[in-house]
């Protein structure tokens, strides 16, 4: 059995800040790229960012120089910093392991 819980969503006005948290698996976190997506009504689930099992990260454009990905190896958790949030961030996030473990969301909503 695998595991991805997400927590730290909630409600947010514009401009500020959430941090999300995903507690994972020991035994598929280690050695893992993990990533967040998103998905907003009506629209398909998108790539928010990634980071590799030694620190690599890549981010969607949408979010670049806003949100910051991390990981705690110790902890088999990884972050998602969500600063300058904007209406549009207003979305279910998913944690997921190697693209094929996935959480079951949890919602950030961001008001205006």
């Amino acid at each position: 059995q695998v595991q991805l819980v997400e927590s730290g969503g909630g409600f947010v006005q514009a401009g500020g800040s959430l941090r999300l948290s995903c507690a994972a698996s020991r035994s598929i976190f280690t050695g893992a790229t993990m990533g967040w997506h998103r998905q907003a009504p009506g629209k398909q689930r998108e790539l928010v960012a990634t980071i590799t099992s030694d620190g690599s990260t890549n981010y969607a454009d949408s979010v670049k120089g806003r949100f910051t990905i991390s990981r705690d190896n110790a902890k088999n958790t990884v972050y998602l910093q969500m600063n300058s949030l904007k209406p549009e961030d207003t979305a279910v996030y998913y944690c997921n392991a190697i693209y094929w473990y996935w959480g079951q969301g949890i919602q950030v909503t961001v008001s205006s």
